[in-house]
């Protein structure tokens, strides 16, 4: 049965992969992503300034960096999200430090549960979801239709004014 309050997304065979970490947390992503390097050849790498430039310099992967997290580069990664351009998020984060964007990783965080996205906070998550055998093949997941949403809430809205 079809529900009008969802809408399907399809992960193609080829992901979009954002590649973040702290600082404290760069040289295990760089180890994983090198010991997960002919996984990651196959996919679009992206990543946050720094983390992005680290990992292409000693992997020879390509990734394609943006801004650096405290300088907005969480947020560009979570407007893809909100794009459909991005399809999972590995980030290796460092609960025992404060950081200064530390909003910035929780809208990108929020943002990651709203879409449905797979995100990996650690090594062994991000070993979990690049092992999956949906790695390889298309992924179907539905979502709720925020649009369909947001024009039922406004009509409601325009009937309590009136």
């Amino acid at each position: 049965m079809e529900d009008k309050n969802q809408i399907e997304f399809v992960l193609g065979s080829q992901k979009n992969i954002a590649l973040i970490a702290h600082d404290n947390k760069k040289a295990e992503m760089i180890a994983w992503c090198a010991a997960n390097a002919e996984i990651l050849k196959g996919h679009f790498l992206f990543g946050t300034g720094t983390t992005a430039r680290m990992i292409t310099q000693h992997t020879g992967l390509p990734v394609r960096g943006f801004n650096s997290g405290p300088m907005g580069g969480d947020l560009q990664i979570g407007a893809r999200i909100v794009e459909n351009k991005i399809d999972i998020v590995i980030f290796f984060s460092d609960p025992l430090t404060a950081q200064p964007h530390d909003p910035d990783v929780k809208a990108l965080l929020r943002i990651a549960q709203v879409y449905d996205i797979p995100i990996a906070n650690n090594k062994a998550t991000a070993d979990f979801i690049i092992t999956s055998p949906y790695m390889k093949e298309e992924y179907v997941h539905k979502l709720a239709d925020f649009k369909h949403n947001v024009e039922e809430r406004a009509l409601r809205l325009e009937d309590d004014i009136e």
